[in-house]
């Protein structure tokens, strides 16, 4: 393997690192706090592609579509939360069939108003060209998602270690019984963790419509990515979601490059090796079943 095409390789895998982390942080804190496997999470992702794809189709730019795309998912997580999931929370397989009747549903209703063909959402003018390192060229736009990553990862430390929120946040991943017993309306942390999860999905659903194209299927691909991270990250740990991220982008990014007929095997082969030795996750701890 030659220099140019090692650093193109994980620079994909680096900037796919970045779009799976932007998914899956949201979906890491509902599963460790919640305790909810949220299989319709794919699905918050291609309908807040397709929201964007709408807004864009009416002549806004990419901007307004991925805040729109945002703010249309988290609105619907809101409803999906307190209308439904909140009818059935603490038994684990209503939550689980409830969430894959969503999936269904949301999919079938994708497919039918936006048809079958793969759509690519049009790049923002900013980051419409490319950028050279000595050999390699490469896509502004990649960039562009790596550095929302950063600071996408940055605010969320701030947000989870130096506030009293993320410190209620912290203390529920790890004993939500006690946070009640406080006196904490654990309810409405639940709904504003889910939400936050939700409007992350719908913004990452408009980048990945530019970055990877929103397609039928797209949601249960991008789903199985996110259960990989959380898997090997931990539950509810930001760490584990940046370093589980990190790992399947570049696994990902090698793998289908230098043995695509392996590629998967060796993106879930050490998910298996971690469910066997390490259930928790890497940076995961030990939590209380409910």
């Amino acid at each position: 393997m030659s220099s140019r095409q090692f650093v193109l390789l994980a620079l994909n895998g680096v900037s796919f690192g970045a779009l799976l982390f932007l998914l899956s942080s949201g979906f890491t804190l509902i599963f460790g706090l919640m305790r909810i496997v949220n299989l319709a999470h794919g699905s918050f992702y291609l309908i807040g592609g397709y929201v964007g794809l709408t807004l864009i189709q009416a002549g806004q730019s990419f901007w307004v579509a991925m805040i729109g795309g945002a703010l249309a998912i988290a609105g619907l997580g809101f409803v999906v939360e307190r209308g439904l999931l909140r009818r059935v929370r603490g038994r684990t397989m209503p939550e689980v069939l409830l969430t894959v009747g969503l999936s269904l549903i949301f999919a079938d209703l994708a497919l039918a108003q936006f048809g079958g063909d793969p759509i690519l959402l049009p790049r923002p003018p900013l980051f419409a060209g490319t950028i050279e390192f000595g050999e390699v060229t490469y896509p502004t736009f990649r960039l562009f998602v790596l550095g929302l990553g950063i600071v996408i990862a940055a605010l969320m430390w701030l947000l989870q270690s130096k506030t009293r929120i993320g410190a209620i946040i912290r203390a529920g991943v790890d004993d939500r019984e006690m946070v009640a017993a406080l006196g904490i309306n654990v309810n409405a942390i639940f709904t504003g963790v889910f939400v936050f999860g939700a409007l992350l999905a719908g913004m990452t659903g408009v980048i990945g419509g530019v970055f990877l194209s929103l397609y039928p299927g797209a949601d249960a691909e991008i789903l199985n990515f996110a259960l990989v991270v959380v898997i090997l990250g931990g539950l509810g740990d930001l760490r584990g979601a940046i370093i589980g991220s990190l790992l399947v982008g570049l696994i990902d990014a090698f793998g289908r490059s230098l043995t695509p007929s392996l590629s998967y095997f060796l993106l879930f082969a050490p998910m298996a090796l971690i469910l066997i030795f390490k259930p928790q996750g890497l940076l995961g701890r030990v939590t209380e079943s409910r």
